[in-house]
């Protein structure tokens, strides 16, 4: 989802790192986590379909689009289960195939962390394990919409800590579902948690290097 949420919500971030941090607190500097999705070269060698596979790095949303509407109902249900890190972070991929192929990935980590991710009828449209995790979920239609929000929360979210209990209506899935509430029929809201936040309000914090690098 990095291209979709690149266009939404770039002009929110370096706001969201200051307005979603959760205490002053120092906090140690973070590695940004940036690149194709998991198992990318793994996609890119495959040629179960005769075919070279849109590259997930580079191959445009409408060339995504188009490469899946050319595929048969079980030719795109091969690749999920082949590759169900990149379908379901791959830009232009239908959004049901992506939001099954996330829960794939979610329920292949086993992590209890991740578990309540996996549940039936979340639309998990981004996720990636690596680091401290980063993960995006859909309220609403994102295909019928008329309007379309991210909420884009600041220090100390990440995979982990997307589902906290605790606070439940100040994390990201608690705020986009409010929010989704609130606007009505035609709306869908992202809460996107799909770069690396800062921890604490630190040097990242201060100076945006991750806000920019999840841009």
């Amino acid at each position: 989802m990095r291209r979709y949420a690149r266009t939404l919500v770039a002009f929110a971030l370096a706001a969201g790192m200051a307005a979603g941090t959760t205490g002053w607190v120092s906090g140690d500097a973070q590695q940004a986590l940036t690149g194709p999705p998991p198992g990318s070269a793994q996609w890119r060698a495959d040629r179960v379909l005769g075919t070279e596979l849109p590259d997930p790095e580079r191959s445009a949303p409408a060339e995504v689009a188009r490469f899946f509407a050319g595929l048969s109902t079980a030719e795109q249900q091969l690749l999920l289960v082949r590759h169900p890190s990149v379908v379901g972070n791959l830009d232009g991929a239908p959004l049901e195939l992506r939001y099954r192929a996330n829960s794939l990935a979610l329920a292949a980590e086993d992590d209890p962390r991740y578990r309540s991710l996996a549940a039936p009828g979340r639309q998990i449209i981004a996720f990636d394990p690596r680091g401290r995790g980063q993960v995006a979920e859909v309220f609403g239609d994102l295909r019928t919409a008329r309007r379309v929000s991210v909420v884009v929360p600041g220090s100390d979210n990440d995979a982990g800590t997307f589902d906290r209990k605790v606070a439940a209506h100040g994390a990201p899935p608690g705020m986009a579902r409010t929010l989704h509430t609130a606007a009505g029929p035609g709306t869908a809201v992202v809460a996107w948690v799909g770069y690396t936040t800062p921890v604490g309000v630190g040097i990242d914090a201060a100076t945006g290097s991750l806000a920019e690098a999840g841009a």
